[in-house]
């Protein structure tokens, strides 16, 4: 008797896991293919809990990648400016703006910046990050305990390598950018 409930408490356990794990997950739809992307929920709560909420909420579907920088990342995010299917929408003003939610507190860790790594953009201010976030093409250590890392592509970075690069000589700027289709959490 004690062995099935040892096993039956292993199984469920095992269950919890899976579905603990399974609400840190999300969707990133784009023209190429579908990333999987995990979320770091106990290294970036804050971070985590308003990509979710703005994701959840449609905010980030249409918006482009607004600065794609080739062998460093493609920044995308501006919930205000960057949605290609709103009246804000305003190519030259994307990067500039974000959610109508206040800005959050940084919350740097010891995570790296690698090769398929989420990060909150943000200005000069660490406090500042919003809603824009950048996915890392290849490792990017100057950024280490600079920014928020808050996820991973952990499938689907094939898909990001595809995404429109940028002017490199006008800081990544992109002309007809590709675009967010959809972000959900799973």
């Amino acid at each position: 008797m004690s062995r099935f409930i040892s096993k039956t408490l292993i199984i469920f356990l095992l269950l919890i896991n899976q579905s603990i794990s399974e609400e840190n997950i999300m969707i990133l739809k784009l023209k190429d293919g579908d990333v999987k992307i995990e979320l770091f929920n106990d290294t970036a709560p804050k971070h985590v809990k308003r990509i979710k909420e703005l994701a959840d909420g449609g905010k980030y579907d249409n918006v482009v990648f607004h600065r794609v920088i080739d062998g460093f990342m493609a920044q995308t995010g501006d919930v205000q400016f960057g949605n290609s299917s709103t009246n804000t929408f305003d190519m030259q003003r994307a990067g500039m703006g974000g959610s109508d939610k206040p800005d959050l507190e940084q919350e740097f860790s010891s995570l790296p910046h690698e090769r398929g790594t989420l990060s909150m953009a943000r200005s000069s201010d660490p406090n500042s990050a919003n809603s824009q976030f950048f996915i890392c093409f290849k490792a990017a250590p100057f950024l280490d305990r600079q920014y928020t890392v808050f996820g991973k592509v952990i499938e689907g970075m094939e898909f990001v390598d595809k995404i429109k690069r940028g002017d490199e000589s006008n800081n990544g700027s992109v002309t007809d950018p590709d675009k967010i289709i959809s972000f959900k959490s799973l």
